[in-house]
């Protein structure tokens, strides 16, 4: 394996390509082979499990024996592979169950769910309950620091802003563009204009707007700025001014990037929208305002509540913008990005952990609202 490694590193890079993509299309086609066959009965099934119960020790040993105690890996492997292609075996005489399938299909998912989500979940709670080096249990000191001290106050204090800021204005104004634009003529280009925010990352997002509140002394760079000049005003250091200025400005670069993934969600859901409605409250004398309020919105509802809460999760979590932009001084630091912070930059991970599970408790009521409300749609249907 390591001389396979070494021989695509000494060659070209036109020809690495299709040698690693034939190669995972091998991988692919080896892993759907073992799924596909597994358990099935006929005389074909059963040499594919014969000669893979040959395989996979051999493919263990080539890929194991420069490793010390290789012979215990390989072992261990081939009972393994030995045992569960036994089982296939004796279960291809009954037919493929449904249970066996589903623990099969499932096991791969469970597996990084649990080693991916749920121990690293637990892990941080207990965290948060130790000092800055984890050796030492401090009880709830750090929960005591996370609203105490200004870093934590003001990181909870601004997440908690932009919470309510950014997915209210984002969805509103995304809903008057979805509303206005599809009746304008050239909706397709004006859509695309509102949309390609929405595929800029958010380090270049910040970049962008980082130019636009630039502050210095003499001559002007930053567009704000320079219109504020141009108007007989004094520069101002937008991403320095406090109290909120500056977290406010960090929100606004966050409405210009989201706006127009609210305004495709709420669009979409307009036209959905039953023609027969609106034309009925119209009949009724509903002046266009109301069948608005009272035709549309109550027949979009649901798109609103998905719109406002995957902005709302990812206003929660956001970290980007923040470290592009203000590498989170003059207060303007948030949740997601003080627990880095604290954790890369202090090696604190007890302060860390319980800026995470504070993280945590404001994202789960929305989380819970969302599966209730899943809930009752099925109901409906």
């Amino acid at each position: 394996m390591n001389s396979f490694f070494v021989w695509i590193g000494g060659l070209g890079p036109i020809v690495q390509i299709p040698i690693v993509v034939v190669a995972f299309a091998i991988v692919v086609g080896i892993v759907l082979l073992l799924i596909e066959y597994a358990p099935r009965s006929g005389r074909g099934y059963f040499w594919l499990r014969l000669a893979a119960s040959l395989l996979i020790p051999f493919l263990a040993f080539m890929v194991l024996r420069p490793y010390q105690n290789a012979a215990i890996y390989i072992m261990a492997i081939s009972l393994l592979a030995g045992g569960l292609l036994f089982f296939a075996d004796y279960r291809s005489r009954q037919g493929a169950g449904y249970l066996f399938q589903l623990v099969l299909f499932l096991a791969p998912a469970l597996v990084m769910v649990l080693t991916g989500l749920i121990y690293p979940a637990i892990a941080t709670f207990v965290q948060s309950f130790f000092d800055k080096t984890g050796t030492s249990f401090v009880g709830l000191e750090n929960y005591g620091w996370v609203f105490t001290n200004p870093e934590g106050f003001w990181s909870v204090i601004n997440t908690l802003i932009w919470a309510l800021l950014a997915p209210t204005f984002s969805t509103a104004i995304g809903l008057v563009y979805a509303v206005f634009i599809d009746r304008a003529r050239g909706e397709k280009y004006l859509k695309v204009l509102v949309f390609m925010p929405v595929a800029i990352s958010f380090v270049g997002a910040g970049i962008i707007w980082k130019f636009v509140y630039d502050y210095r002394q003499g001559q002007q760079i930053g567009l704000l700025n320079a219109i504020v000049v141009a108007l007989g005003g004094q520069p101002v250091p937008w991403l320095d001014t406090t109290p909120l200025v500056n977290t406010i400005m960090l929100v606004i670069v966050f409405i210009w990037t989201q706006t127009g993934f609210a305004m495709v969600i709420l669009s979409a859901a307009i036209k959905a929208v039953p023609t027969e409605q609106t034309e009925a409250a119209q009949l009724d004398g509903a002046s266009a305002f109301q069948r608005f309020t009272n035709v549309t919105v109550p027949g979009i509802r649901s798109s609103l509540i998905v719109v406002l809460t995957t902005i709302t999760i990812a206003s929660l979590k956001v970290y980007d913008l923040v470290a592009v932009m203000t590498g989170g001084r003059s207060n303007s630091s948030v949740l997601g990005f003080e627990m880095v912070n604290q954790q890369q930059r202090f090696q604190s991970y007890g302060h860390s952990a319980a800026l995470a599970v504070v993280l945590f408790l404001f994202v789960l009521p929305l989380i819970i609202y969302n599966v209730r409300q899943m809930r009752k749609q099925r109901e409906v249907r």
